[in-house]
């Protein structure tokens, strides 16, 4: 038997742009709309950062939700008030030349199953705006969520999609792109009693999505952007979870990663469970939903009265607290990743998603040694887990020699 080199395959490190939402300011960027795009490139490099997962949405004048009333407001990095046109698409790739970095994807995170037929189309129009600059600008996939028709069941949602999401994948479809789905339920998107409300949020409905997603002949089209995090916050862990995908024979469909935690407070499970605060919320104001921004963001203590985001990096190693499913062990994520998912490891991408609430500094100079230091743990961790995984399923079992240990065990708490 001949022996096996080591050859460990590393993924693509980036960051995903909206965790510094005013890089540009405001009145800078507004009249100047790919100027935001320029810092954010800039700043990459700052961060020894080789890709961005370049952040879209609706322009805070424009869209249903007020940014008051998110727990993590999104960035329009990419401003897409108006089309993006050849000569802006030039301006935006002379920067990304001149600083060496490239982009992941492109991310529109919005409810694209809204009940409402007019604010539905309006935020449809804009991702079909999101997949026409991503073809302009040659990435190969956009990132964003599936959403729920807050009127109706989840089995009716099934139906939902199949009428107001599938031709969205087709229009991916035509321009030879694919959508990743982060599985985040955002559970304080309405101040109603729901917890799930982007219907893909676990490796179920996943499976139920791309089942009449490929019965509509876009299969291919639909994958997922997996986040531990959100894993976190409804008691799964990532080893069993991916497990379960290969089980099902489904362990194709994370395209992926968003990397971002979750440190979950035990306390918070006693008081509330893994449903969250469900009364006296502060959302609700003389028998009904508040009207008022600043009240509604009080819906998303239905996840944070029991976790808190993690940054990579930032929070304390804590094993029996991986063990009891209340954080990630990132080494055996990535590890995991590689050991049942069917993936093309080297052209995979590692998104840093900055969320940890303390930390959500909104000043260049502050944040750029946090969010710097993650992007470099992230790294260092995953050139980790290859050289383990070279080592234990390439290089080892070529000559013989057994692997010592167990590991963490999928489907074991």
């Amino acid at each position: 038997m001949p022996v096996k080199d080591f050859e460990p395959k590393f993924m693509k490190v980036g960051v995903l742009t909206a965790a510094l939402q005013e890089l540009t300011p405001r009145e800078v960027r507004d009249p100047d709309p790919d100027k935001a795009v320029e810092d954010w490139v800039a700043f990459a490099r700052e961060l020894d950062c080789d890709y961005i997962q370049l952040s879209s949405a609706l322009h805070p004048t424009e869209t249903d939700i007020p940014p008051e009333a998110m727990l993590d407001p999104v960035a329009n990095t990419l401003d897409l008030r108006k089309p993006l046109d050849k000569q802006r698409a030039q301006r935006i790739q002379s920067a990304l030349k001149e600083y060496r970095v490239g982009i992941s994807d492109v991310g529109y995170f919005d409810n694209m199953l809204h009940h409402d037929p007019a604010i539905r189309k309006k935020k449809h129009d804009f991702m079909v705006r999101v997949l026409d600059a991503a073809a302009m600008l040659g990435v190969e996939a956009v990132c964003g969520f599936v959403g729920r028709n807050q009127q109706h069941s989840m089995d009716q949602n099934l139906e939902d999609f199949r009428e107001w999401f599938v031709p969205l994948l087709k229009e991916v479809k035509a321009r030879g792109l694919t959508y990743r789905v982060e599985q985040c339920p955002m559970p304080g998107w309405t101040t109603l009693d729901n917890f799930h409300n982007n219907i893909a949020y676990t490796p179920g409905t996943w499976i139920a999505l791309h089942r009449i997603a490929e019965k509509a002949g876009v299969g291919d089209q639909l994958r997922i952007h997996y986040d531990p995090s959100h894993a976190i916050l409804m008691g799964q862990d990532t080893r069993s979870l991916f497990q379960y995908l290969k089980d099902t024979g489904y362990n194709f469909l994370i395209g992926g990663f968003h990397v971002k935690g979750q440190v979950v407070d035990a306390k918070g499970v006693s008081a509330w469970g893994y449903g969250g605060q469900t009364v006296e919320r502060g959302d609700w104001k003389g028998g009904k939903p508040s009207a008022n921004p600043a009240d509604q963001v009080n819906a998303w203590k239905k996840q944070t009265v029991l976790c808190e985001h993690e940054l990579p990096g930032t929070a304390k190693h804590d094993p029996l607290a991986y063990l009891q499913n209340r954080t990630v062990d990132w080494l055996d994520h990535q590890l995991a990743a590689r050991e049942l998912l069917k993936l093309d490891v080297a052209n995979t991408y590692l998104i840093v998603e900055h969320e940890y609430p303390p930390a959500r500094i909104q000043d260049k100079e502050r944040l750029k040694p946090i969010v710097k230091g993650s992007i470099a743990f992230t790294r260092k961790i995953d050139e980790a887990a290859a050289c383990m995984y070279a080592l234990h399923h390439e290089v080892l079992p070529t000559q013989g020699i057994p692997v010592q240990g167990r590991g963490r065990e999928a489907y074991r708490s």
